[in-house]
């Protein structure tokens, strides 16, 4: 009988010994965010993890490319697009909770050129001749028919009579900062990024800022995936509150709701 007990502490142990580590991994969140998110969530996701223990680990790329690996089944507890219609396509497929979902942060299209470029001061307006601006280079932007920025960017030069001359000359990237990394190596002597992309990338420059009422309104919708893990509705909350408001503005982004604390 005392040998059996032993044997059966024995099992405890190791059982716990197991779970542990399992149980210390699930204090995590996997956040899939818009690559122009990068900068400023690295900064929250370090001020949420040292506020509440909880480690997060996020994967940036094209909002287009995120909404369909999740679909796919990655495993993510939080979904930031930076269109509503990519977190539209991922309400449709039944991959997020719908209830979580919010309408988190606004932001602006810019046209930009390398930091030493003789390119200045350029005049955004119905007409403006973006082809002869770029001359013999390329236009560098998000792939148009699915990347977000890009989508806004198509949006744009149509309305202002710019995209038919303009559409050749073009390099469709695969997300806003790859295009903004193309400007900046002068692989493109003009980029339509976010304003928020080109504020943190020395290697360019901002030659003018296109009208708000020339695209749809630029908005970034987050929302709790379907399969979240609990910690996913803290980190939520840590994105409405008034910390994550004060770093989110001070990369540049419209806050677009009030702070819950």
């Amino acid at each position: 009988m005392h040998r059996l007990a032993i044997r059966f502490a024995a099992l405890v142990i190791l059982c716990g010994s197991a779970l542990s580590p399992a149980l210390a991994q699930d204090k995590s969140v996997t956040v899939f965010a818009a690559a122009s998110m990068k900068n400023a969530l690295d900064d929250i996701d370090t001020a949420f993890t040292a506020k509440t223990g909880v480690k997060v680990a996020a994967s940036y790329a094209a909002s287009s490319t995120l909404a369909r690996q999740i679909e796919q089944g990655a495993p993510a507890d939080i979904f930031l697009s930076a269109d509503i219609d990519w977190m539209d396509y991922a309400t449709s497929k039944k991959t997020i909770n719908e209830s979580t979902r919010v309408n988190l942060l606004g932001n602006s299209i810019v046209l930009i050129a390398p930091k030493d470029s003789k390119i200045d001061n350029v005049t955004i307006e119905q007409g403006f001749d973006l082809a002869k601006l770029a001359g013999d280079g390329k236009i560098a932007t998000g792939d148009v028919k699915a990347v977000p920025v890009g989508k806004y960017a198509k949006a744009a030069l149509e309305k202002l009579g710019a995209w038919q001359a303009a559409e050749p000359k073009f390099a469709m990237a695969e997300s806003v900062r790859a295009a903004l990394t193309l400007v900046a190596r002068g692989e493109a002597v003009l980029g339509i990024v976010y304003s928020t992309d080109a504020k943190v990338e020395p290697g360019v420059k901002i030659v003018a800022t296109f009208p708000a009422d020339s695209h749809p309104p630029i908005i970034y919708p987050v929302a709790a995936t379907a399969t979240a893990k609990p910690e996913a509705a803290s980190y939520l909350d840590f994105l409405r509150s008034s910390a994550a408001k004060a770093t989110l503005e001070k990369y540049g982004f419209t806050y677009l709701i009030r702070p819950t604390s």
